[in-house]
């Protein structure tokens, strides 16, 4: 079910879904993104990711994922270090239930 304050959105309106799950793909190839969130109040993008029976939650700015295109390398390297701190981090990664 859709939350109508923090929308539920495909990845054709995420800015660099593309170098997101790029960059995610390069560090495991097994995770999966499985939905992402638009946060209304923060202009935040939260990203849910799944690997085996573990769901793990990376938030980025909006704001950065917009400058992918503008800002190029800085911006690609400010990304990549938000996702590879977040997916490398083991307690980040909580157990799914069923």
């Amino acid at each position: 079910m859709n939350d109508p304050i923090d929308p539920l959105v495909s990845e054709d309106r995420v800015p660099s879904y593309e170098a997101v799950e790029g960059i995610i793909r390069e560090i495991d190839h097994t995770i999966i993104i499985y939905r992402v969130y638009y946060l209304l109040g923060v202009f935040i993008y939260r990203f849910q990711l799944i690997k085996k029976d573990k769901m793990c939650i990376i938030e980025i700015p909006g704001v950065l994922l917009e400058n992918i295109g503008k800002d190029g390398t800085k911006a690609e390297e400010e990304l990549s270090k938000i996702i590879n701190t977040k997916v490398e981090d083991e307690e980040s990664w909580f157990e799914l239930r069923t």
